[in-house]
């Protein structure tokens, strides 16, 4: 490493002209405020406006919004009294009966809404009638009505000849009958009008376009719906007068104006006292527009905005300025409808302009009051960094002792000047230290020999090492030598280093100098702390390059010691992230692969505690517990191969679905065909009587049929052989397939489906109800074929398990004649291969010597006592204590868990007891057994992962009869 110490630094080239500091941060400083000033000046203007624009369009979506709720409130009483009378049985009886339909039927519906002007109804036959409140004077003319009439009722009726008959009733108030007569003229059908062709094809109430009423002229709109019997259609004419007048009390200025139009331009109401009426053209009314009116800005309007925008828009009109928007108008259900809104700018803007010039004069006179502020701010700054300048420069020329810069307010600048105090104790100190170390295995031990010798040979007073944590701000007493530890309280590094430079003891002045030990990839692995007489001694730089020389060996032994325990941290992170995957890739087993290390590091610490009993010579060193804690952790690893639908199968049908829901399709075939051949057998005369009642046999037989199949899916303790026998009779149920079956189908199932089935059958195909078919059967891939069975010469592990015919059997009939639980023969051996897998992967592994059992006890904890477990049938005797103590506490935690399908969790009596029973019946060792029961370690296992419900009363002592009934085998 190349030395610089002595080296002269070399001078920086002189520019042709540099600027003092102070002068360019105050220069700046008043620039930037001026600039600050005309932008804020500038803008004041456009934000005052902006503000008055926004104003304003929120003002006319109010306003917009106000008329579309008002436009609901008209229309929503019209529709609620269609519906009414939709399901009123009076609208198809009371047709000949005008009186009574007026005083019980249209005449209280009417008074409930002024707004309708007619109600009529419309009849498939094509007779007509109308009920009409003769309230204006255009009305009244039309019909020709007499002085006293209130109501007119018109009715239109057809008669057998093929003509027609139209009647005018006029009534009262009263509702009492004052004059009657035909109607001369051409009846119309109303079965050819729009408002009842739409009627038709709808359920609920219909809309139609605003048109112009023939009778008052009036601008309005139609509704209709049909009857609930669909034998007739009623209706119902809206005029829309009143949007006028709402619109005219939602102007935001007095010259404002707001119209609601068609996007077509054809107007509907206006807030102008000149309120849209009818255009006739060619003898026909018609919608005004705009160009009607003579609203020469709303037409600019709408000729400018044809669709509707979200902003405010700016244009001129005979010489004025105005601010207009289009808006989406959604009031009426199904009409494409804008409300245009329109104001002069004058009126909105105001006093915006002299508003403005007094904003302009007040921020001139605050800059004019600033500058002086500004300048000598900027001053002040210059000042304070131009003094931290000629104190580096003096720290580059190794002068580190000269004092700060004196106080300052400047945060930054105390800051750095702090710094530099700190740079001038320190700053030979970030060199190497390079002393060979012997090897010693512990990290503490080979600190504290190497500070030793470190302190006496730098002749310092005392020393320190402090080594870093991961994920820890802080660092860690690791070594002192001769009272080192005082220097630091509590033995804890403080989060923001380095410390002070100096400091005071009993025994005068001293200083201490602290050196990173990094590694050789730059990596902060601690620090070393010195402390030392002021003296020239220590100060020089012979006295940093010697201690460099000497660390840096110490960060390298520190560095290796490191890696190794970053190693070990890492193979435990990448074991207990396979456990969480493992748990995390079925809900139903999350926290097994947790749960299951934690109770048996918890067993295996309580009995090699033990100093008396069987159990007294049981011990585990450091490396014996890694090894079993390790095996633990990856006793289950092999579920990451099992597939997710047989670990997690609630029903015995379940695959990747529950296919009970293509069985009970099946039904409702069965159920329709015997519907369809009632039907059938009622269209050949067969007596009703018989026919129904075979037909509600059927219905019956099929639905006990089914619940019995879906009860048998469900999966229990035993089915019997009777309900196997009616599983195979139901199954010769036979039902009708009128589809392919081998379209729609993966590459793989056609080919699967090609050798089961080489010649479909022609449909349509009887099926049967339930049915094991050859598709159903996934053979064994002889590749990949696992090598299980005791004679195979690829079985190397030694493994003695029985392989299935087939990988998997996905039969109906297979399956539900389960006769315990929800798994097949196949199914089982999906689940107990996991063993295998764990096994065979494992021992891939390059295990270091101190770790070499662990993939036997990871996977021994299926082994029973009697030699009947699997995956390799081993023999209690040969059986370790570890082994055992894994097999026990899988038991106790599948017995107990809450997260399984297809049982509820049990106690801790009843899981206690089963123990007890695999215990006599040679599945579990029966003294673990016995210890595990006399023992806190289950007690306090149901505290933390069991709920409070699981956790009974144990009769331990009961528990253990049941248990000494077997032979124990020697520990």
């Amino acid at each position: 490493m190349r030395d610089d110490t002595h080296s002269p630094m070399p001078h920086a080239p002189r520019s042709a002209r540099a600027w003092p500091i102070r002068h360019i941060i105050a220069g700046i400083t008043v620039v930037a405020m001026a600039l600050v000033a005309v932008v804020l000046i500038s803008l004041s203007w456009f934000g005052s406006k902006r503000a008055f624009l926004d104003m304003a369009q929120i003002v006319a979506l109010n306003a917009s919004q106000l008329t579309a709720e008002r436009s609901r409130r008209m229309i929503a009483p019209g529709e609620a009294m269609l519906n009414a009378l939709a399901s009123n049985p009076f609208i198809l009886t009371l047709r000949d009966h005008e009186e009574r339909m007026l005083r019980t039927t249209l005449a209280p519906a009417l008074a409930a809404n002024p707004l309708v002007s007619a109600l009529y109804v419309g009849y498939r036959n094509g007779d007509f009638l109308s009920l009409r409140p003769l309230q204006d004077e255009e009305t009244r003319h039309y019909f020709q009505a007499p002085p006293d009439a209130g109501y007119l009722i018109s009715t239109l009726t057809r008669l057998e000849d093929g003509s027609t008959r139209q009647r005018l009733f006029f009534y009262d108030a009263h509702h009492e009958l004052l004059a009657q007569r035909d109607q001369a003229g051409n009846a119309f059908d109303p079965r050819t009008r729009p408002w009842y062709t739409r009627s038709m094809a709808s359920d609920d109430v219909v809309i139609s376009e605003p048109y112009v009423f023939f009778t008052n002229h009036q601008i309005g709109i139609s509704l209709s719906r049909p009857t609930r019997s669909g034998q007739a259609i009623v209706g119902a004419d809206i005029t829309l007068t009143d949007l006028g007048k709402g619109l005219a009390s939602l102007r935001m200025a007095p010259s404002a104006e707001l119209a609601l139009t068609t996007r077509d331009g054809a107007l509907i109401a206006y807030s102008g006292e000149a309120a849209p009426t009818s255009i006739q053209t060619d003898g026909q009314p018609r919608l005004p527009s705009l160009e009607d009116l003579d609203a020469a800005a709303l037409s600019r309007l709408w000729k400018t905005t044809p669709s509707p925008g979200d902003s405010i828009v700016l244009y001129e009109e005979n010489g004025r300025e105005w601010l207009g928007a289009a808006f989406s108008f959604d009031g009426i259900q199904g009409l494409d409808l804008q409300l245009l809104v329109t104001a002069p700018a004058d009126e909105l803007l105001g006093d915006l302009a002299r508003t403005r010039m007094h904003m302009v004069l007040i921020s001139s006179l605050l800059i004019l009051l600033l500058l002086p502020l500004g300048w000598r701010t900027g001053s002040s700054v210059g000042h304070v960094l131009e003094r931290l300048t000629e104190r580096a420069r003096r720290m580059s020329q190794f002068d580190f002792s000269r004092p700060g810069s004196g106080p300052t307010r400047l945060r930054e600048a105390r800051e750095l000047d702090q710094v530099m105090n700190h740079v001038s104790g320190t700053v030979q100190a970030f060199l190497e230290i390079s002393r060979t170390l012997g090897s010693e295995p512990r990290i503490e031990a080979m600190l504290a020999q190497v500070l030793e010798k470190l302190v006496k040979a730098t002749r310092c007073l005392d020393g320190a090492v402090y080594l870093s944590e991961d994920g820890r701000e802080s660092l860690l007493l690791a070594a002192t030598f001769n009272g080192g530890k005082e220097a630091l309280e509590g033995g804890v590094w403080p989060e923001h280093w380095p410390p002070p430079d100096a400091g005071m003891d009993e025994d005068g002045p001293h200083e201490r100098i602290t050196f990173e030990l990094r590694s050789r990839r730059g990596h902060l692995e601690g620090l070393l702390v010195l402390t030392h007489a002021r003296d020239p001694e220590h100060t020089s730089p012979e006295f940093l390059s010697f201690t460099n020389q000497l660390t840096g060996m110490l960060a390298m032994s520190i560095e290796a010691r490191q890696f190794m325990q970053a190693q070990k941290e890492l193979l435990d992170a990448i074991i207990r992230v396979l456990a969480d995957a493992i748990d995390a890739k079925s809900p139903y087993t999350g926290g097994h692969c947790e749960r299951v290390p934690q109770l048996a590091i918890m067993l295996a610490d309580q009995i090699a505690a033990e100093t008396s009993g069987p159990y007294a010579d049981f011990a585990l060193n450091e490396d014996e517990r890694y090894e079993f804690r390790l095996a633990a952790w990856l006793h289950d690893c092999g579920k990451v191969t099992s597939p997710e639908h047989i670990i997690d199968k609630a029903t015995k049908l379940e695959v990747i679905h529950n296919r009970i829901h293509e069985i009970r399709m099946r039904f409702e075939v069965l159920w329709r065909d015997a519907e369809i051949s009632h039907l059938q057998a009622r269209l050949a005369g067969e007596d009703e009587e018989r026919a129904v009642a075979a037909l509600n046999a059927r219905h019956a037989q099929l639905q006990d049929d089914f619940r019995f199949v879906a009860q048998c899916n469900i999966g229990g303790e035993f089915l019997s052989d009777e309900a196997i026998a009616r599983l195979h009779r139901i199954a010769e149920t036979t039902w009708l397939r009128h589809f392919d079956d081998s379209i729609g189908l993966s590459s793989a199932e056609l080919a699967k489906l090609a050798i089961s089935r080489p010649h479909p059958p022609e449909l349509p195909a009887a099926e049967p109800l339930l049915a094991d078919k050859p598709e159903h059967i996934v053979p064994w891939d002889e590749a990949r074929k696992p090598a299980v069975e005791r004679d195979d010469p690829r079985n190397t592990l030694g493994f003695d398990m029985k392989l299935p015919a087939c990988r998997q059997n996905a039969g109906e009939l297979h399956n539900l004649t389960i006769r315990r639980g929800t798994l097949t023969e196949e199914d089982r051996f999906a689940i107990k291969d996991h063993m295998v897998q764990t096994l065979s992967m494992l021992t891939q592994l390059p295990w270091p010597r101190h770790l070499a059992r662990v993939p036997d006890i990871a996977a021994n904890h299926h082994e029973r006592m009697d030699g009947a477990g699997y995956p390799r049938r081993i023999p209690g005797e040969r059986l370790q204590l570890t082994e055992r103590i894994m097999a026990l506490v899988d038991v106790f935690e599948a017995l107990t868990a809450a997260d399984r399908p297809y049982k509820p969790p049990k106690t801790l009596s009843e899981s206690l007891r089963i123990m007890a029973f695999m215990c006599r019946d040679g599945h579990l060792d029966p003294q673990l057994y016995l210890y595990f029961l006399r023992s806190p370690v289950w007690m306090a296992y149901a505290r933390d992962f069991m709920k409070p419900a699981q956790i009974d009363a144990v009769d331990a002592e009961a528990l253990a009869r049941i248990a000494e009934g077997a032979q124990t085998p020697q520990a």
